[in-house]
């Protein structure tokens, strides 16, 4: 018994150090794991006169996340979108979406694809976890197999989280996104984390 327990340990210490981040690599700053913070520093692909992202509230002053230089004219007259990136639920505050004003016509883009290209070049590291973010991949930044980075001249290199299971499991992966065109590639390193309790009342709060 004492011999299948050791072995089990043995075994495990292998899995998880499989997650070791090079030196070379830096932590993310904690601010970037949220969300709305990564916003004002996309630089769009496109020269646009103005644009913004808001939620689906019914308050329209609430529904703003960010917004650039508001035009001296912008008449709005398409539907709002019924779905959009980062679906987190149904109903009211449950996604957001970019409106953009472009030669005074507004412009639309309400899923995961439509905010890479929105995107565009990758120019900095917010940019760069906010695609990885379209892919399901988040910043942990409780450990460094899930929030580290290095910025290279063709390429973005990341270390960030997924998140499955109850107990919690948390893999970690490494992501090199190619700056010029966006395209991610992925690479499962394991498992870093592993909850012993798994707490069905906060994960229904989450979602």
């Amino acid at each position: 018994m004492k011999i299948i327990a050791f072995t089990s340990l043995i075994l495990s210490s292998l899995f998880f150090a499989q997650t070791t981040v090079p030196d070379d690599y830096r932590k993310i700053p904690n601010i970037l794991d949220t969300t709305e913070y990564l916003y004002p520093f996309i630089v769009p692909d496109k020269d646009y006169g103005y644009w913004r992202i808001l939620t689906n509230d019914t308050d329209p002053e609430k529904a703003v996340i960010y917004e650039s230089q508001m035009p001296d004219f912008m008449t709005i007259n398409e539907p709002l979108p019924q779905k959009g990136f980062f679906q987190k639920c149904i109903g009211n505050r449950c996604f957001s979406y970019i409106l953009a004003c472009k030669k005074e016509r507004s412009v639309y883009f309400s899923s995961e694809q439509q905010l890479r290209d929105f995107i565009g070049t990758v120019d900095n590291l917010p940019e760069a976890i906010l695609l990885a973010q379209t892919y399901g991949f988040s910043v942990d930044t409780g450990d460094k197999a899930g929030s580290s980075y290095k910025i290279e001249d063709r390429h973005i290199n990341l270390y960030l989280s997924k998140s499955k299971g109850c107990p919690e499991i948390r893999e970690s992966y490494f992501i090199k996104i190619n700056r010029k065109n966006g395209k991610l590639e992925s690479k499962n390193n394991g498992v870093y984390f592993k909850s012993e309790d798994c707490n069905t009342s906060s994960q229904t709060d989450s979602k």
